[in-house]
This record gives structure tokens, sequence and C-alpha cells, in this order.
């Protein structure tokens, strides 16, 4: 199983929410200690989306953090970005044919049939969600609690990451429900103080790595992720 980042916190980025400049809102997360950032910029056109992952690379880089971009393969190719994310639809097999097996890739998953699917197609990954309601897709279906984030986890082969509703409150919970980690978006971006803010989210977590969640993937022992060369 390939080794993802730790702390096992996947920030995803909206420009559209966020309080900052997105450069300077990664800036400050990487600052408080987040060392996985995901562009997740679908209204730009590529050549935007190149750019502004290429210089989310080079922000991450002094930090060894894993940067990747959702949805565009292309763009993960033509930067040193580490992977790609795909959504719940995208063909894992394609991009692990395009990006090659350094890549890494994860894809969203919403039930146990995608939990499977991903897993069987070799993703290294997955984000589970809407944990929680979330103000970032207010009417993107009915949540999956924690109930329902232990049962999909205790079942998956591959790491899920717990999405929607993410912050510090929550966070440790999540882990203790079986989740490898959690990603986070909205509560990110929103945050008037980020670093502070990313800084109680890893707090929380660090006490749940001390060993695996019953049932679940433990990130206690991994390293960043290699990445890719330009």
């Amino acid at each position: 199983m390939k080794a993802l980042p730790v702390p096992p916190l996947l920030v995803i980025t909206d420009r559209k929410q966020s309080a900052r400049p997105l450069l300077a809102m990664a800036q400050a997360l990487l600052a408080g200690g987040c060392r996985w950032i995901s562009l997740r910029e679908p209204d730009l056109s590529r050549a935007e989306r190149v750019d502004l992952l290429q210089r989310l690379v080079r922000c991450g880089a002094p930090s060894g953090a894993a940067i990747s971009v959702h949805a565009d393969c292309d763009a993960a190719m033509a930067t040193a970005a580490t992977g790609v994310h795909l959504p719940r639809h995208g063909s894992i097999t394609a991009a692990r044919a395009y990006l090659g097996n350094r890549a890494t890739i994860g894809i969203s998953a919403h039930d146990r049939y995608e939990l499977r699917r991903a897993a069987e197609l070799g993703a290294d990954y997955v984000t589970l969600s809407p944990i929680f309601a979330t103000a970032s897709k207010p009417n993107y279906g009915p949540s999956l609690g924690l109930a329902g984030l232990a049962e999909l986890a205790k079942a998956a082969a591959i790491p899920v990451y717990a999405l929607g509703g993410i912050d510090a409150s929550n966070a440790a919970q999540c882990r203790a429900a079986g989740a490898a980690g959690v990603a986070i978006m909205g509560a990110a971006m929103r945050a008037d103080d980020p670093e502070t803010m990313i800084r109680g989210v890893i707090a929380v977590l660090d006490q749940t790595l001390v060993a695996a969640p019953e049932g679940g993937h433990s990130s206690a022992k991994l390293e960043p992720i290699a990445r890719q060369p330009p």
C-alpha cells in the first residue's frame, strides 16, 4: 500500500470560498503543518490551472508537501504534482496508465459499491462524503454520519479519508470511527486564521496516531509520498 502524507490531512482548495488569495492561503496552511493540498478549481482554463498548480508545487517544495490536483491528469503530468484526485466516475485505470505507478491516485466515493470499485481498480485512497452537513455543498445529499463512516471504513480495502463538514471538533471522531484521515475544504478555506485553524486539526489528529483505529487504516508510520520528477 502506498504511503500517504503525514499528518493524515488533505486540504482541498476552493478559491471562491477562500478568505485570502489562494497562494497566501496555501502558505498559511503549510506553515500550520498541512502537508497535502489538492487544487480543485474546475472553472479555470487548463493553462490557468497548470500555472496555479505549478506555483502551489513550488510553494509546497520547502516543506516537502504533497500537491495534487482534482480531475486534471494533464495538469498533473505537466507539473511536479504528486498525483490526481478523480471524481466518482473518473477512470482510475486511465489515470494510472497515463501518470504511472509513482503517482498518487485518489477518487471520490459515497457508498460501499464505489469504495469497492476504487480498491479493485487500484486507487491509493478514497474520500468518503458527506460525513456531516457541509456549507460547501449544502444540497449534496444525506450525511453518512459517524456510524455510516464506521461501517464503510471497516469494510474498505484502501485508506478512507472522511470529507464533509470536518473541522477540529470532529476530526478525531472520524479517526476513531475508522477513517485513515480527514479531508477539509470549507473550514480551511473560510478560516480567518488558517494557520491556527489547521494546527488545531492536526493537534487532535496527532492524538489518534498512536494506534490505528479499530477496523481502519493507520497513517502513524507513513512517510510523505514520493514526488514525481518534473
